[in-house]
C-alpha cells in the first residue's frame, strides 16, 4: 500500500511530525509501535510542556496530540514494524503479522529510546509514583525531599547534580567502589554537600505501597549485609537504549545505536528522516522531541516538492 510518507513511532516526535505533515497535505501513515505514545505514557503529571499552566497527565497529552493529528488527516496503524528495506525506492516498511508491507516516498523514524530499568517488580509498580528515569522531567515533584539515584556513570552523576538544585539530599547507589564519570564531573559530585555515596551496593527492592517510601539495598561484597534507605524518589540512571534494532544494516547508526543525523533531519539514506530521542541522547525532553518532529515533517515536505519538480 502506497503512502507519501510513513512515520514510525507515536511519541511527541512522531505525533508532531504527523500534525505538520498532515497540514502539509501528505496524509501520513503513523505506525504506532510496540509502546504507542512512548515514555510519556508512563508519566503522571507533565508540568514542563508549554501551553499547560496546570499539569497534564502524560497519556492525556499523547491522546490530545493523536486526536489533533487525526483531525488533519493522519492515518494510524496500531502495530509495530517488523522490517524495513531502504535499499531501493520506494522505501518499504513491513509491520508485524503482515505478508505485504507499505511503501512510501519518505519515512520519518521517531521510535525514541527506552530507559534501562533494574527489572524489579516493585520498580515497575511504582513508576510514576516516585520511580523515574529523568531528573530533568521529575525533580520538581521532589522539592525539599530526599532522593536516591541508582547508577555510577556520567548520566547518574549528572542526574544527581541536577537533583541537588531542588531536593534536600541525594544518595547515589553504585555497585562498584568508584564512579565511571569524567574526572571533573566526579569531583563536583564528591564536593557537593547534598550528595552522598553508597558504594558496592545494589537495589533489591523499592519500598512503598502507593508511593515510594525507600529502597532496600544489598552490599555486593557481603551479600548478607542489607539495609534500608528512606527516600521519596528513586531515579534509575543506568542508561537508555535507542529503539533502532529494526533499522540495523539499513541506515547509519553511531556506536551506541542512535541514528546519525545530518543536515536538518536527514539521515544517511535519501528520503529517510529522523526525529526525537532515537537520535537525541542529550536532551530527551517531550518538547525537544516535538520540535524535531516539526523539523522532520517540514524537511519531508520540501524533499517531496523537489522530487516532484524533478519528475515534471
Amino acid at each position: 500500500m502506497y503512502n507519501q510518507v510513513i512515520i514510525i513511532g507515536s511519541g511527541p516526535a512522531g505525533l508532531t511530525a504527523a500534525i505538520y505533515a498532515a497540514r502539509g497535505g501528505l496524509e501520513p501513515l503513523v505506525i504506532a509501535g510496540n509502546e504507542p505514545g512512548g515514555q510519556l505514557m508512563f508519566t503522571t503529571d507533565v508540568e514542563n510542556f508549554p501551553g499547560f499552566p496546570e499539569a497534564i497527565k502524560g497519556p492525556d497529552l499523547i491522546e490530545n496530540m493523536r486526536k489533533q493529528a487525526e483531525r488533519f488527516g493522519s492515518k494510524f496503524e496500531d502495530n509495530a514494524v517488523s522490517s524495513v528495506d531502504f535499499s531501493t525506492k520506494p522505501l518499504k516498511v513491513t509491520v508485524v503479522g503482515a505478508k505485504t508491507g507499505y511503501v512510501a516516498d519518505a519515512v520519518i523514524i521517531a521510535t525514541g529510546s527506552s530507559a534501562m530499568w533494574l527489572g524489579l517488580e516493585s520498580e515497575a509498580r511504582l513508576k510514576g509514583r516516585g520511580v523515574s528515569a529523568c531528573a530533568t522531567c521529575d525533580a520538581f515533584f521532589f522539592k525539599g525531599k530526599d532522593a536516591v539515584v541508582v547508577g555510577g556513570g556520567e548520566v547518574a552523576v549528572e542526574e544527581a547534580m541536577f537533583l541537588t538544585k531542588l531536593v534536600k539530599s541525594v544518595k547515589v547507589i553504585h555497585r562498584r567502589d568508584k564512579l565511571r564519570a569524567a574526572r571533573t564531573l566526579e569531583q563536583k559530585a564528591l564536593n557537593n554537600r547534598k550528595i552522598s555515596f553508597v558504594w558496592n551496593s545494589v537495589v533489591e527492592e523499592v519500598l512503598g505501597d502507593k508511593k515510594v517510601e525507600g529502597v532496600r539495598i544489598k552490599n555486593v561484597l557481603n551479600t548478607d549485609e542489607k539495609s534500608v534507605i528512606k527516600c521519596d524518589g528513586v531515579f534509575v540512571a543506568i542508561g537508555h537504549k535507542p529503539n533502532t534494532e529494526v533499522f540495523r544494516n539499513q541506515i547509519e547508526l553511531d556506536n551506541n545505536g542512535y541514528i546519525k543525523k545530518y543536515e536538518g533531519s536527514r539521515t544517511s539514506v535519501g528520503g529517510v528522516f529522523v526525529a526525537g530521542d532515537v537520535y537525541d541522547y542529550v536532551y530527551r525532553q517531550a518538547v525537544t522531541a516535538a520540535g524535531s518532529g516539526c523539523e522532520a515533517a517540514i524537511d519531508v515536505i520540501k524533499y517531496l516538492e523537489v522530487k516532484e519538480n524533478e519528475t515534471t
